[in-house]
């Protein structure tokens, strides 16, 4: 969110030339000298392999499908921006050979080996967006939000899985491979960490899971903005149903909760680093004796940590700046390195037919009416449960949310959107596990 934010800033300073137009904080001219070398050294054959030669690459080349994609009519306002192009602009880039295959020889293994770079990003996402959270917010979250989310779910996979089995798709493809999805937060900690999931339960390809995972998160990130534009005027015309963006009828237990940063301080980014990386293999040791995926129990481990206050505010801020910088600086080297790694172009477009927007949209109405009923039933107002708990489950995590909370005028819902995106993501990373587990 706050990668697209600046690069709106930069372009609205340039045209009224108060600023020179930056990309990822870099001036043109030096961005361009940058890429030049990057792309000199791929086609002379010298770039290294690893760590070294991977990251320059995929930040350049997601630093400019960032740029198109935020700056595209269209593509910017209704499927989210900047992360779609990375994904599916690379993996153009790559099908069609317009990058050398030895570019694939150096991304791929790391992006795909045990200790990968994903892995690394996956770590940092899940500890630092949940120790970052406030405490209060969190707690109030499970005893009254997340029922109104589990109601969109539960309503949203019903729905799919039905629809799905009437129309020959299959009732458990449905809601494996498009219901689940959409319904998991978002890219990085939803359809990313699933695709794995899924993969190894199944022993199916991760690619073959990811490429039809992310067609429905775009296209479901597309309707969940419309539909949210399409609850506010049903709360014109049904004054009974909205809170005009207050979320709870109750009034005096709608607060919004601001967490006390402190300044960026390099020695708590390495804690975070520290915190992260090892709370990833603690989720793994957890996983050699409980039948759970390695990730479920890292977020279970980490919001139980959380809530009973067992983390010292100074190691949980740590955390949280090392999951922002990484969520800001990486994001768009991550997403290319799923276009090229992990997504196959020819399966994204087999999977557009009239079948699959039906269920895309099916699932999104299932979330829509499952959080608006549940969420009514445990105080809040219809039409803003509906929003928050069911459409920003349906979106595409952050942007998606800002996205969203925009088209339905109630931006001042962003606390229980980000809820939604974390804590309603790592439900649905549980979720799956335990679904793969019963009928895998």
């Amino acid at each position: 969110m706050e990668n697209r934010l600046s690069t709106d800033q930069s372009l609205e300073g340039a045209i009224q030339g108060k600023s020179p137009y930056l990309i990822m904080g870099l001036t043109v001219p030096m961005f361009t000298l940058l890429s030049a070398i990057i792309f000199g050294a791929i086609y002379l054959g010298v770039l290294p392999g690893g760590l070294v030669g991977a990251i320059p690459f995929m930040m350049i080349m997601g630093a400019i499908f960032n740029e198109i994609g935020n700056h595209t009519p269209i593509i910017k306002d209704y499927f989210g921006g900047g992360p779609i192009v990375c994904i599916f602009g690379t993996a153009a880039l790559m099908t069609y050979g317009i990058l050398p295959e030895s570019i694939g020889e150096i991304v791929i293994p790391f992006m795909k080996s045990g200790s990968s770079f994903l892995s690394f990003y996956i770590a940092a996402l899940i500890c630092g967006s949940i120790l970052g959270m406030d405490r209060k917010l969190l707690v109030k979250a499970a005893l009254r939000y997340l029922p109104a989310i589990a109601g969109g779910v539960a309503v949203a996979l019903t729905l799919v899985g039905i629809v799905g089995a009437a129309i020959g798709y299959g009732a458990k493809e449905a809601i494996f491979y498009i219901g689940i999805p959409i319904m998991g937060g978002g890219m990085g900690a939803g359809a990313v960490p699933l695709s794995k999931i899924f993969g190894e339960a199944l022993n199916r390809d991760t690619t073959e899971m990811l490429s039809v995972m992310i067609p429905a998160l775009a296209l479901g990130n597309a309707l969940s903005i419309v539909a949210g534009g399409a609850l506010d005027k049903l709360g014109k015309l049904k004054p009974s149903l909205t809170g005009e963006g207050n979320l709870m009828k109750d009034q005096t237990e709608d607060h919004e909760v601001e967490v006390e940063r402190q300044p960026l301080d390099l020695k708590m980014m390495g804690i975070g680093l520290l915190l992260s990386t090892t709370f990833f293999v603690w989720g793994k040791m957890l996983a050699k004796f409980i039948p759970i995926h390695s990730y479920a129990l890292m977020i279970i481990s980490v919001a139980l940590i959380k809530a009973f206050g067992m983390m010292p505010k100074k190691y949980e801020e740590g955390a949280y700046q090392w999951f922002r910088f990484v969520m800001a600086n990486l994001t768009p080297a991550l997403l290319v390195g799923i276009g090229i790694a992990y997504t196959n172009l020819q399966q994204v477009i087999d999977a557009f037919t009239l079948q699959y927007v039906l269920l895309v949209t099916v699932t999104v109405v299932g979330s829509i009416i499952g959080s608006g009923i549940v969420g009514s039933l445990f105080g809040f107002y219809p039409i803003e449960s509906a929003i928050t708990a069911g459409l920003c489950m349906a979106n595409m995590g952050g942007t998606g949310d800002v996205a969203v909370l925009s088209a339905s005028k109630r931006m001042k819902l962003m606390p229980f959107a980000q809820i939604s995106s974390r804590i309603g993501g790592a439900f649905m990373l549980i979720l799956a596990t335990i679904l793969l587990s019963i009928f895998a």
